[in-house]
């Protein structure tokens, strides 16, 4: 079976903020993508810092700009329930703030263990319980979630997730049936090595729960377990053999470079980051 080319389909790739490092202003960055040929854009909340998002709508409209996925949540687990309390109203927001801005997908990376913490099992059952409340949220405004599993490094700290089987088993008990509003976003960067990759992403597939497509690349040696990604082809990972599961799996949706590289790419000017960017998603993606 063959699998489509992104050559000459930048319009259904997007530029998440954080590859080009946060620097500009939102209007530029956009702007800039816009004139690169990319047809969706997955924003930061930082990245509307001062801004409605009504006024970035419209800038969007005007670029020619889609959002495929609006990034990212609030940490769910706290040391105490004030604080969850908290995390959960800064989600709400959040999540009206993706339906403002007609995201496709509000990305969900759940945190895992508060200040002090040890109990692994007590932060993925607030993460549950948070889940539920915030799904009820999403649903009123019709703006879906996309767990993010992360690599098993950010066990400890930005995810109790760490492989697509959790995030789909979690799906499954938050929202069993076939009408979801619950899905995944498949991070290569995150999930390249997992053994249970290609079964699990068959799963997510059939499920209809594969919400994004996350590209980047591993490299060897990594120098920053956060800030140290690689552009695509400079690393290890095999993206075009994973792109084409995902999509033979049923997925159609926009196809993302996300890229945190404070020593490399974030450091360099941004037409530049995003003309290798188009260079590598149809040379080797």
């Amino acid at each position: 079976m063959s699998y489509p080319s992104l050559e000459n389909r930048l319009d259904r790739c997007s530029i998440n903020t954080a590859t080009l490092g946060h620097r500009l202003p939102l209007e530029q960055t956009l702007d800039l993508i816009a004139r690169a040929g990319f047809g969706y854009v997955a924003p930061w909340r930082r990245d509307l810092q001062g801004r409605s998002p009504g006024q970035v709508r419209r800038h969007l409209r005007d670029a020619g700009l889609m959002v495929n996925a609006y990034c990212r949540s609030t940490f769910i687990p706290a040391a105490t329930r004030q604080g969850f309390d908290a995390a959960m109203a800064d989600n709400f927001r959040a999540i009206e703030e993706a339906a403002e801005l007609h995201a496709q997908s509000f990305i969900m990376v759940v945190g895992s263990l508060p200040d002090g913490s040890r109990d692994l099992s007590a932060a993925r059952d607030q993460v549950a319980e948070g889940l539920a409340l915030l799904l009820e949220h999403a649903r009123q405004h019709q703006v879906s979630l996309a767990l993010e599993p992360l690599h098993p490094m950010y066990a400890a700290d930005r995810s109790c997730l760490s492989t697509l089987e959790q995030a789909l088993d979690l799906c499954d008990r938050l929202e069993p049936g076939t009408c979801h509003s619950l899905g995944v976003a498949v991070d290569v960067y995150h999930c390249w090595w997992d053994p249970k990759l290609h079964e699990q992403i068959q799963r997510a597939g059939a499920q209809k729960r594969i919400l994004g497509l996350h590209l980047s690349d591993w490299l060897v040696p990594t120098r920053d377990l956060l800030l140290d990604r690689g552009m695509m082809g400079d690393g290890v990972i095999d993206l075009r053999g994973i792109r084409q599961q995902v999509e033979a799996s049923g997925y159609d949706g926009a196809v993302e470079v996300e890229i945190f590289s404070r020593d490399t790419w974030w450091k360099r000017d941004e037409a530049e980051v995003l003309h290798t960017c188009a260079e590598r998603l149809q040379g080797c993606c």
